[in-house]
């Protein structure tokens, strides 16, 4: 008697889901030690985890992806990476694809054991989104770090996690900051939600596509325009992408 799908995706999740508790205790565990090495260092062995769990979820639940527009990153400076957010899928997929890159993100994900300790050691800009008027001069000022130091930020405009098919306001303190630091935007669209949307225990198998755009310049654009051109990229590009 053959075995009814959805209880083989809930074995194959299962099993998914068990990789990545493991792979979160030994990373988040580490964390103390990795403090004591130089940034390069505790990051390569950081990003470990995010190709781990990618690589895990490809054999277990049948998960995998491939790239349009490879050669549109940028090698000779960093940049901020905005893309729509629909899935943990893409948080830990862009750090495999990307050079090395942090995040803006919730304080309160610092405070998640093992995973927030992890977190902590890939010099993330965490933010009071109660915070108001005091976010966005926070995403600008420790955002202008980031990218001087060569790390790429990736910001979601969308400011959280969105169902595929449904339209979310984009927000413009990414914006602000990219005008006030001069790099460059790199749009990036993907339909990782068909696959592991939010708040799903079970993934679906087949292949998320990944595009990636051309860099966006900022220099001497106002920010509300800047935004709306990046929006409009996102948008038009993610409804060309099929989940096959």
């Amino acid at each position: 008697m053959s075995i009814p799908v959805k209880l083989w995706l809930g074995v194959r999740a299962t099993l998914f889901w068990f990789g990545f508790l493991v792979s979160t205790l030994v990373y988040g565990g580490m964390a103390p030690l990795l403090a004591l090495i130089s940034y390069e260092k505790r990051y390569q062995i950081l990003v470990g985890w995010c190709r781990f769990n990618v690589w895990w979820l490809g054999v277990t639940c049948g998960v995998h992806y491939e790239i349009k527009g490879l050669d549109n990153i940028p090698t000779e400076h960093a940049a901020i990476l905005m893309a729509n957010h629909q899935s943990t899928w893409e948080t830990l997929a862009f750090a495999t694809i990307f050079p090395p890159l942090t995040w803006v993100l919730k304080q309160e994900l610092m405070k998640v054991p093992f995973f927030g300790w992890g977190l902590r050691l890939i010099k993330p800009v965490a933010i009071d989104r109660a915070a108001g008027r005091n976010a966005v001069d926070q995403v600008r000022n420790q955002g202008k770090e980031r990218l001087d130091e060569g790390i790429w930020l990736v910001i979601f405009p969308e400011g959280t996690r969105v169902k595929p098919g449904v339209k979310s306001k984009y927000k413009i303190g990414g914006a602000v900051m990219a005008v006030a630091s001069e790099y460059p935007i790199v749009p990036v669209a993907h339909n990782a939600g068909a696959s592991w949307p939010r708040h799903s225990y079970i993934k679906k198998p087949g292949t998320i596509t990944v595009s990636i755009g051309e860099p966006i310049p900022t220099i001497g654009k106002q920010p509300e325009a800047l935004m709306q051109e990046v929006e409009t990229w996102i948008e038009t590009e993610r409804a060309k992408l099929v989940f096959h």
